[in-house]
């Protein structure tokens, strides 16, 4: 870059600061891109599914064949994430990294059946998965990214699909992040109070198991709380980072998926744009230990990558204010002093 970003953009035709937090996402982009030109096109988003063993303990309202019906409704374009990603030109790719439902009838194109198992163990009761599933799980995620950036994506999302996986999102933002228990643990997709009392009492134990492991061998203690679908995110992101693209964040679960990238890839958070904060009372926590601000704040808690393609358009126009404003030396326009 030939000037910093925030003299760029003090340099356009347009009273110096007068774009507010818009001008504040341009400079992130530019930051993060290493150019006054960014660009937000092309875009992908990669859903990743999987189920989790411990709703076998009540930590959720609904249960887990919900997420085999879930990843066929998005595979059919009728979800929120599907209708979404189609409104904004963002390509969707789904990924079954765990699941307890049948392989999807779907184009290889759009559908990836790379289950490591048919869901995690129940982390109430144990490690949710082994050293080699995490490492399975995270090499998933890798191999996504690569693919979207050789297909020429430079902004990645990553999105999620798994009935109770707020669960394994409140252990890894209090092991990770050190949130307490009160501000880690929400309600999900609807818990009511008797299962938040025991969502908080599963959380609570599972991080007090897996906590003293943590300085040591870090991906124990991660994979002892975390599911195959948020490893595989984890995993993405790193890998996008690694290759330089542009990483819209996403929510609650998503941001967990973040803290373990950022753990085990260090930097990795750099690269990153928050596109919402989650109505999970967990999400902010993980987002200020990434050091994030997001952009929306609308009470939205779907996953998906719903949020994230939501706040999608903003990029788009911070990057055409980067772009496409005329500089005021070009008009013959001069500030006076």
């Amino acid at each position: 870059m030939t000037r910093a970003p925030q003299a760029h953009l003090d340099a356009l035709a347009k009273p110096q600061r007068s774009l507010g937090t818009l001008e504040t996402l341009a400079v992130r982009l530019m930051t993060i891109q290493r150019r006054l030109d960014p660009v937000t096109r092309p875009r992908a988003l990669v859903v990743f599914a999987g189920d989790h063993g411990v709703v076998a303990q009540g930590v959720s309202a609904w249960p887990s064949a919900v997420t085999g019906m879930m990843v066929a409704t998005i595979a059919a374009g009728k979800a929120t994430s599907s209708a979404l990603a189609a409104a904004h030109g963002c390509d969707l790719r789904l990924v079954d990294a765990g699941t307890l439902g049948p392989p999807l009838a779907a184009p290889p194109q759009f559908y990836r059946d790379a289950g490591v198992a048919r869901g995690t163990a129940d982390l109430s009761q144990g490690p949710a998965m082994s050293g080699a599933q995490f490492a399975a799980a995270w090499a998933i995620g890798t191999g996504e990214a690569g693919e979207a950036l050789d297909r020429g994506a430079v902004v990645l999302i990553a999105g999620e699909m798994g009935i109770g996986n707020t669960t394994p999102a409140a252990c890894l933002t209090m092991l990770l992040a050190g949130a307490p228990l009160a501000d880690a643990v929400g309600r999900g997709a609807g818990a009511d109070d008797a299962v938040l009392i025991r969502k908080r009492d599963v959380v609570r134990d599972a991080v007090e198991r897996a906590l003293p492991r943590l300085a040591a061998d870090p991906v124990a203690a991660i994979a002892a709380v975390a599911g195959f679908e948020i490893v595989a995110m984890a995993g993405f992101f790193a890998e996008g980072a690694r290759r330089g693209a542009t990483l819209l964040l996403d929510g609650y679960v998503a941001t967990a998926a973040a803290l373990i990238a950022e753990r085990l890839s260090p930097g990795t958070a750099a690269m990153m744009i928050a596109g919402h904060r989650s109505a999970e009372p967990g999400h902010g926590a993980a987002l200020a230990h990434l050091g994030l601000a997001p952009l929306l704040d609308w009470g939205m808690r779907l996953g998906e990558g719903s949020g994230a393609l939501v706040a999608l358009p903003l990029l788009d126009s911070a990057a055409a204010l980067a772009c496409d404003v005329a500089l005021l030396a070009d008009i013959g326009a001069a500030r006076a002093d």
